[in-house]
């Protein structure tokens, strides 16, 4: 905001209400100038710093978001310091209007007024309309004991017989564990990247004391059950008349040496939407230790379609071969 000393006002209220205008607008200057400048520095490191000190893109964000929540601590502290009549936004707020999306659960929580007389002639008032707004809201995960009841009957004329309903079947032969948080505790580690150990500090948190060797158990047995899956997804790229694949690096924990080593994740995809093709998009992924030629060549061992990849020595040695 510029403000042109030679037409101050007179008013020592509106001259207040510019000072702390100003003050505002400076501390968020030089908040977004702290910002722009630890960019502006790393930057500089991961262009032209050494090897040992370059950043990868996820430490470069670690850094900016570090400084953005201490720019939003600082606001808030502004905020909470100005009266509210004497709160005036300088920019627009930043909403999402109409964003949130329609697959989500809604809830509504009514705020009425408690007098409905009209505070002019004492009439009754009726509703015109209403304000809606919409906010993102999240329930946290729940534990909760699944309690299986199984009535027994017996026969008062005879009493040569009881009934009661087979027990259903459990994913793991007595274990404690639902599907539900079987799959819980997959998709944490392998989507979410939650090691065993802190899911079971987190399940401590709520009084279930798990040892991680049993949340290893369910993994383990979970993994067998999906095999099948794994199988078919697998078979149903490989089956089709055209492929697409490629590889990519994935750190993998090497116990006892104190260091990640990389491994090999293969894809293998197959999406003929764009030509409006027969077939369902599909892509599977195969772990491998290594690059080595013999992967991709085990992998597609039974396929007899056309396959496009780049220009990995293993795929070219695999299309000599079968010449």
């Amino acid at each position: 905001m510029q403000i042109a000393l030679d037409t101050l006002p007179d008013d020592p209220a509106i001259l207040q209400q510019m000072l702390r205008d100003a003050v505002h607008q400076h501390g968020a200057l030089h908040a977004e100038n702290d910002k722009l400048r630890l960019l502006i520095q790393r930057l500089l490191r991961q262009q032209f710093g050494r090897r040992s000190e370059q950043l990868s893109p996820d430490q470069l964000q670690l850094g900016l978001e570090d400084l953005e929540q201490a720019v939003a601590e600082n606001q808030a502290g502004q905020d909470a310091a100005e009266a509210p009549q004497d709160r005036r936004r300088t920019a627009p707020p930043r909403r999402n209007h109409g964003a949130l999306p329609e697959h989500l659960p809604r809830y509504e929580v009514l705020i009425d007024v408690e007098q409905r007389d009209c505070p002019c002639c004492s009439g009754v008032m009726h509703a015109i309309g209403e304000l809606r707004c919409e906010q993102l809201d999240i329930v946290p995960a729940q534990l909760r004991v699944r309690v299986t009841r199984r009535p027994r009957y017996a026969c008062r004329a005879c009493e040569g017989a009881v009934v009661v309903a087979p027990a259903p079947e459990r994913p793991i032969d007595g274990g404690m564990a639902t599907e539900a948080l079987i799959a819980h505790v997959l998709v944490s580690k392998f989507c979410d990247s939650l090691p065993l150990y802190r899911q079971a500090q987190m399940l401590a948190r709520q009084g279930v004391v798990l040892d991680r060797s049993t949340l290893s158990n369910w993994v383990g047995r979970a993994c067998w059950w999906l095999t099948p899956l794994y199988d078919l997804i697998v078979g149903t790229a490989l089956s089709s008349a055209k492929l697409f694949a490629d590889d990519t690096t994935l750190p993998v924990l090497d116990p006892g040496r104190g260091r990640t080593r990389t491994g090999r994740l293969w894809c293998y995809a197959v999406d003929d939407r764009p030509w409006c093709g027969p077939g369902h998009p599909v892509a599977a992924y195969v772990y491998s230790e290594d690059r080595r030629g013999i992967r991709p060549a085990g992998h597609l061992a039974t396929f007899q379609g056309v396959l496009q990849v780049d220009g990995y020595a293993g795929f070219k040695r695999l299309a000599g071969d079968r010449r």
